[in-house]
This record gives C-alpha cells, sequence and structure tokens, in this order.
C-alpha cells in the first residue's frame, strides 16, 4: 500500500471539513456543538451517529463506528486508503502527489528545523530585556503591553549584528537556512532580522515555526516575515491560533483584525477569540481552518482604503464556506484608528459595540456591490448584478444559494427600479389580490420580466414577498399577460383623464378641447394595440 506523509494528509483534514464530507451521504442536523445524523453503517431510526467538526471526527453511539474523513471515505465507499486520499484529494482540489514514507532522516532535518527556532525565540526574548534591546522595550510597553503579555506571547528583539548567525555557528549551515532565519553571504551566514522586534510566529500546537519582525527605524516595509520554509507556509498559518482554539469553541465565533499587536490585545482585553492573518493577505487556506474550527467569522479591519479592499477579498474568499448556520460579518475601525487604539482609547465597551453593529454577509456584498458600481444607471445596473451573480455563485450549498439569490432580486426590484417619492407619476392602481399573487408567481418563474417592467411592477405596490399563484405560462405569454395589465391600467388612466378634462370644457377652458382630442387618439391606439394582443392570444 502507498504511504502518504502526515503533511498531505494532515492538509486534506485541514482544507476539508469532516460535516460536509460526512454531510454529502449522510443527512446531519446541528444540535448543540454537534451534527446528529442516522448512521450509515448500521439500520436505525433514531439518529446517533455524532460529527464534531472542531475535532474533525465521527462517532456512533448505536454500533461504535469511530473516525476522521479519511476512515469514513474509506468503509462508507468500501476503499482501500489510496483510493480514499485520492477522492478527498479531487474533493480538496489537490494534487495527489506521488509520497512515500517519509525518510529519518527529514524526520530528524524537520526536528532541528524546530530546535534551532526554538532557541532563537529565547534569545530575542534575552535580547529585549538587554541594553540593546532598551528601545524595543520601551516601544512594545509604550503600546500598552505587560512584561506578562511579553513573556506569554515570547514577544523579543533582534540587534543589529548576528547574533543567530553567531549562536549556531557550530550548527550545520543548511539546517540555519533552512528555518529562514539566516542567509548565506559572500563571508558566510548573517541574520536575516536585524533590529526588528520579533513577534515568534507559533504552530496550532504552540511550537515557534517563523517570526515576524517589526521595523524599529520607521523603515518599509514595516513588518517582514520569515520566507515559506519546510515547516511554515505563510497562506496556511493563521497567527494567534494556537492562544485562540479554545476560545473560538467557547465564543462560538472567531474574529479577525489586521495584524499582530491587533491581536495580542484583542485576545488580552476581552475578545480571545481573535486571531490575524500575516498580514492583510487573508487566503482560501486561512479561511478553511477557521471554518473548521466554527463557521461564525466576523472580520474586523481599519475603515482605511487598504482595510475595505482587505474585506472585500474576505468576502469573496468567505462565500464557498458560508452554510445556513454560518453568521459571517464585517466591522471597521474607523477615524484613522486601529482595534488596538479602540480599545486603549474607549476599552472593551468600545470594541464590543464596534463587533456587535458588524454588518451581516448578505448585506456587506450588497454594498460592495453599490459601491463599486454606479447603480443610478442601467449599464450600472447591469454591472453589478452581474457582479452580485457571479459572487453567489460561489456558495457551494444549494439551498443557501437559492436564498441569496431571491434576496438580492428583491433588493433590485425594490431598491434599484423603485419610483421616487418626487417623480411625476401616475396614482397607483388598485391590483386584486389574485393579480398580485399571478404577478409574483410570473417573476418568480421568468425573473428577467422583473427587468423589463420594473418600473410599472413597483408602481403597483407589489411585494415579491408573499403568496404567489403560477398559471404556467411560457416567458412569451407571461410577458403578453403584463403587457395586457399594463395597457388595461393605461387606458383606465386615459379615461380619467379624459373625464376630467370634459369638466374643465364644460367650465369654460376651450383650451381643453385640443387636449381631449389628443387623448381620445391615445384611446384609439391603446384599443387597437389590446385587439392585437387579444388575436395573438
Amino acid at each position: 500500500m502507498a504511504s502518504y506523509d502526515r503533511n498531505f494528509t494532515d492538509e486534506l483534514r485541514e482544507r476539508l471539513s469532516v460535516v460536509d464530507v460526512v454531510g454529502r451521504r449522510v443527512p446531519l442536523t446541528k444540535k448543540g456543538q454537534n451534527y446528529w445524523g442516522c448512521c450509515p453503517f448500521h439500520n436505525e431510526k433514531t439518529p446517533s451517529f455524532s460529527v464534531n467538526e472542531e475535532k474533525g471526527f465521527y462517532h456512533c453511539f448505536g454500533c461504535g463506528e469511530h473516525g476522521d474523513i479519511i476512515s469514513f471515505t474509506m468503509k462508507l465507499n468500501n476503499m482501500d486508503f489510496r483510493a480514499a486520499i485520492a477522492e478527498l484529494a479531487q474533493q480538496a482540489g489537490l494534487k495527489l502527489p506521488d509520497y512515500k514514507p517519509k525518510p529519518a532522516a527529514q524526520i530528524a532535518r524537520e526536528e532541528s528545523y524546530t530546535t534551532i527556532s526554538e532557541s532563537a525565540a529565547k534569545t530575542y526574548q534575552s535580547q529585549l530585556f538587554s541594553d540593546a534591546g532598551a528601545a524595543a522595550l520601551t516601544y512594545i510597553r509604550g503600546r500598552g503591553f505587560t512584561d506578562d503579555m511579553i513573556k506569554k506571547y515570547r514577544i523579543g528583539y533582534a540587534p543589529r549584528g548576528n547574533i543567530i548567525a553567531g549562536k549556531f555557528a557550530n550548527t550545520k549551515q543548511d539546517a540555519v537556512i533552512a528555518t529562514g532565519l539566516c542567509r548565506r553571504g559572500d563571508y558566510g551566514l548573517y541574520d536575516f532580522f536585524r533590529d526588528k522586534l520579533m513577534f515568534p510566529i507559533m504552530n496550532p500546537s504552540g511550537a515557534v515555526v517563523a517570526f515576524s519582525g517589526r521595523s524599529m527605524d520607521g523603515s518599509e516595509p514595516k513588518y517582514i516575515n520569515t520566507t515559506d520554509t519546510e515547516m511554515f507556509h505563510k497562506r496556511k498559518t493563521i497567527f494567534g491560533l494556537n492562544f485562540a482554539r479554545d476560545a473560538i469553541h467557547r465564543a462560538g465565533r472567531s474574529i479577525v483584525v489586521e495584524g499582530q499587536i491587533d491581536a495580542i490585545q484583542m485576545q488580552c482585553n476581552g475578545f480571545p477569540e481573535t486571531v490575524a492573518p500575516l498580514g492583510t493577505a487573508l487566503t482560501e487556506d486561512h479561511i478553511a481552518i477557521l471554518c473548521k474550527l466554527n463557521r461564525n467569522i466576523t472580520f474586523c479591519f481599519d475603515g482605511d482604503n487598504a482595510g475595505k479592499k482587505a474585506a472585500a477579498r474576505a468576502c469573496g474568499l468567505v462565500l464557498p464556506f458560508v452554510r445556513d448556520t454560518s453568521d459571517v460579518r464585517f466591522a471597521f475601525v474607523t477615524g484613522g484608528k486601529d482595534p488596538d487604539e479602540v480599545l486603549k482609547t474607549g476599552g472593551a465597551d468600545a470594541m464590543r459595540d464596534i463587533i456587535n453593529n458588524a454588518t451581516p454577509l448578505v448585506d456587506f456584498l450588497w454594498t460592495i456591490a453599490n459601491t463599486a458600481y454606479v447603480t443610478s444607471t442601467p449599464g450600472g445596473r447591469a454591472q453589478a448584478e452581474k457582479f452580485l451573480k457571479k459572487e453567489i455563485e460561489k456558495i457551494t450549498d444549494d439551498a443557501l444559494r437559492r436564498e441569496y439569490d431571491a434576496e438580492y432580486r428583491n433588493r433590485i426590484f425594490h431598491q434599484w427600479r423603485r419610483v421616487k417619492k418626487n417623480d411625476a407619476a401616475t396614482p397607483v392602481p388598485n391590483v386584486d389580490d389574485i393579480t398580485a399573487k399571478t404577478l409574483r408567481g410570473l417573476i418568480d418563474a421568468h425573473p428577467e420580466l422583473a427587468e423589463r417592467y420594473g418600473d410599472f411592477l413597483v408602481a403597483l405596490n407589489i411585494t415579491l414577498d408573499g403568496p404567489m399563484l403560477n398559471p404556467g405560462f411560457d416567458l412569451a405569454a407571461a410577458e403578453k399577460y403584463i403587457v395586457s395589465l399594463k395597457l388595461k391600467n393605461y387606458l383606465q388612466r386615459l379615461h380619467d383623464d379624459r373625464k376630467m378634462l370634459v369638466a374643465q370644457l364644460l367650465a369654460g377652458d376651450d383650451g381643453a378641447r385640443e387636449k381631449i382630442a389628443a387623448v381620445d387618439a391615445e384611446i384609439e391606439k391603446s384599443n387597437a394595440r389590446m385587439e392585437l394582443l387579444a388575436a395573438a392570444a
């Protein structure tokens, strides 16, 4: 049997939710923290099959079956390990590698990387409390960090010299270079991080795998991170997750902020479920990891242009992961502030107000469409509709995707095509209940008619919500029905106008005579159109 190393199988478990994998074959219902359904491995009428998304396993209390996505796929499909891995890789969109058992030398090499990174973290932390690190220590304390916080998050300082290169002078150079801590120059190894405030980056188990260094002299970029290594992949690593995992479970959500300092301050001031990507470069892998813990996510970014762009990108990335039980929201810290500043000036209550008033995903996506396109023009509305359609197609939950589509069609109908109050519009005609229900049914079956006859339908004061009748008309017959109704209302209006003009004529207004003639001509034309419609039926 082919062997696959843990890197690939772990990646499958990170990318694929056990609820999604099992849910393809077993109807599941969420109760409490777990999902429940009838066990596929034995006959039962009362659900005893439990699936825990956070821990990534299933367990049947009836027959005792237990396992993860790999064992579930193997047993349910009667597959061997290799075939199950291949199927799951396809579901995850990953290329199936031809792995061989991990050599002992590779295991030893990876262990050496961890040892070097852990030792470097201790060195940096000791340097922070030395004379060389005095300015960095003053800075981080000025940002509101206590010594206990500094110790917990293992914050340190990389001095200007080559302290790491010197420390590991008797270690194999390739091993030190592989950690990203040093690079090779003309005269040997030199430190990659120099004169930087150092934030260790830890994996979910708490082991140091990389570093993020903040500039102390004002130079750009403000932050530099370890380049990707065997142990560290930026697009798959979430800062602070090792501290936040249990809190995310307890809070029933995660909060995502932009930077390390914001994440730490949030965790230490009442929001322990907070994490951050390394910079604003949120990725699909980050979202997948967070959704495995909990599908409720609040993105809290700065209110500047960069923060808004990051939020819009996060919106597009999270759509494939949302379910009908998801609560995804977007909050912004305005006034040129970030979460760290809000916590300093307003405390946890001010930050809580921002989080509690976050915009739901459905509204935020609508806001993006209205901001990015000029919806007061036909062309802008067409572009915005195409954008919304493209975005909601990312939603993999069929029922939820249909609900989003219906929600936006309703908003388009009532907000983009509404009759303005100051329009010189005709009075709203009375529409009987059967006609209203029929119109709803026709629009539901042929939504393109809302585009063509939106202004008329809005003028009828008909909402798309409510009971409907579907007479089973095809598009041509449905359009005929609406055109006929429109002509009838128009004729009624013309007759009302004629009565008013006749009254004016009898009152001595000779100018009304010419207007009556024009109305009569219009009535004759409209009657001819009605006859044509009737003949075509």
